[in-house]
């Protein structure tokens, strides 16, 4: 008796799930906000886009920061829409502006009201929004080649100490501008809610490891009672223990299969090889080598036309190594 009451509630409680469907996702206010303060900006000298960020909310860097080489950088907040990352960079790379992607992306959002955002692209033209809805205080403000933004904030101080200690530093690397307007936004009361976790994210053409991907830098304090100062002895670090990476030439966007003279001969295959990774790497981020009958080929990826570019070394009669085209 007992087994066929409860093989008729599991019977019943299956029905049950299939009547009612999947179980709804649980509400937006359900979710923690990413209460924070953060600027986004770019570097003209460089072509260098970041992101820096603090809140209190644990690992905010795996929710805010977004940013593609040549293309542009984005910061994503309050009730995250993380989709705006993303979607956000494949409008950029289409051609919008920073203002028009910031503007379809709102748009579209129909929670909206509890959002914020900041958008610079590749140029260098910035673009925020602070939804009605985001936690006071809230808001943004936009300056030239950047733009800071924050809720839950001790007040509007702290995007404008943010603001006026990034510009102060125009002659600075991009990474220590920005963590050095994180500092002076903490000093004027930052998050009203205390401190937990902060990142900076720095994409720069050929900038990551071994010049295989955009990833310059990327640094993310999780859980700290002193998030800022961390991310501050991080990026000491890493000026110390990591070579610097190569300013790379702009790369034209019909940049392809460009033909050019040929360059001096080499006297090695290896001396040859090493120039022409550098001048493939001068225009796009350097993939592999490929060997073919009559010498090699060094590919590099070209990000504004998300292509190839192909540089080919041919072995001479004498012995002899050339870069051709």
């Amino acid at each position: 008796m007992r087994m066929r009451l409860l093989l008729a509630l599991s019977l019943l409680t299956a029905a049950l799930s299939i009547v009612s469907g999947p179980t709804a996702p649980p509400p937006e206010a359900a979710t923690p906000p990413v209460a924070t303060f953060s600027i986004v900006a770019f570097d003209p000298k460089t072509g260098d886009l970041g992101v820096a960020v603090q809140s209190k909310f644990f690992g905010v860097g795996a929710v805010v920061p977004w940013a593609e080489a040549d293309v542009g950088a984005i910061a994503t907040q309050s009730y995250a829409n993380t989709t705006f990352g993303p979607e956000g960079l494949a409008l950029l790379d289409d051609g919008a502006e920073a203002k028009v992607a910031l503007a379809r992306l709102v748009e579209a959002d129909q929670g909206r009201d509890r959002r914020q955002l900041g958008i610079v692209d590749a140029k260098g033209r910035a673009a925020a929004y602070t939804g009605s809805k985001c936690f006071a205080w809230a808001g943004h403000r936009v300056g030239e080649h950047y733009c800071c933004q924050g809720n839950i904030l001790a007040g509007k101080g702290v995007v404008d100490a943010m603001a006026e200690r990034f510009e102060a530093l125009a002659d600075r690397p991009l990474a220590e501008r920005l963590v050095a307007a994180l500092a002076a936004g903490q000093a004027a009361g930052g998050d009203k809610r205390g401190k937990q976790s902060a990142a900076l994210l720095v994409v720069r053409r050929g900038g990551g490891y071994a010049a295989f991907n955009d990833r310059y830098i990327d640094l993310h304090v999780e859980d700290h009672e002193t998030p800022i100062e961390e991310l501050q002895r991080l990026l000491a670090l890493f000026r110390r223990t990591m070579p610097p990476a190569r300013v790379p030439e702009p790369v034209a966007k019909d940049l392809v299969r460009e033909p050019r003279e040929a360059e001096p001969a080499r006297s090695t295959p290896r001396a040859a090889f090493e120039a022409a990774v550098r001048l493939g790497n001068a225009r796009g981020t350097y993939l592999g080598t490929r060997r073919t009958e009559t010498g090699a080929e060094v590919h590099a990826f070209v990000p504004g036309k998300r292509d190839v570019l192909v540089v080919t070394l041919r072995r001479a009669a004498d012995g002899t190594w050339a870069i051709v085209d």
